[in-house]
């Protein structure tokens, strides 16, 4: 059984429209390149012809991931619905760790994490240090760099 892939809404557009994308305009796109390097004659050294072979089974490999993605995904709850007493995917968690500025993350699915804004996943060592605390509870995090220990200051 595949895991589930959570998205929040916004993911899943994105990842649909990345999709829609790829089996219209760029699989045609892609066809007629095909279409131009097999008129051109002997296959065996066109290089138009093996660079396009190339990008269509890239192209479709993209294709056959976001489906699958999209095929498993668990919808992660709008906020006004979400319990704000523990930590849970799609929570926003203001964390402080000793006397740095407090940050704020979103904590999301893998599919749609991007640490530089904010968005981290529930499977990463904070995201796992952070999923059923509480606020004011003290968590630890086993990162690459060490041991990092902050304070849970907000669920939203």
């Amino acid at each position: 059984m595949t895991p589930p892939n959570y998205l929040t809404p916004e993911g899943e557009a994105k990842l649909q429209a990345e999709l829609e994308e790829l089996k219209g305009p760029k699989r045609e796109d892609l066809s007629m390149r095909l279409r131009s390097a097999i008129q051109m004659g002997d296959l065996s050294e066109n290089a138009d012809y093996h660079k396009a072979k190339e990008d269509q089974a890239f192209l479709e490999g993209r294709i056959q991931e976001l489906e699958a993605i999209l095929r498993n995904a668990v919808l992660i709850q709008n906020e006004k619905g979400m319990n704000t007493d523990v930590v849970s995917i799609g929570s926003h968690v203001t964390i402080q760790e000793d006397t740095f500025d407090p940050e704020t993350y979103h904590v999301v699915g893998p599919t749609e994490a991007d640490p530089r804004n904010g968005r981290i996943s529930y499977e990463s060592p904070i995201g796992r240090a952070l999923m059923d605390k509480k606020v004011g509870d003290i968590a630890d995090a086993e990162t690459p760099g060490g041991v990092i220990k902050f304070k849970i200051v907000k669920i939203e």
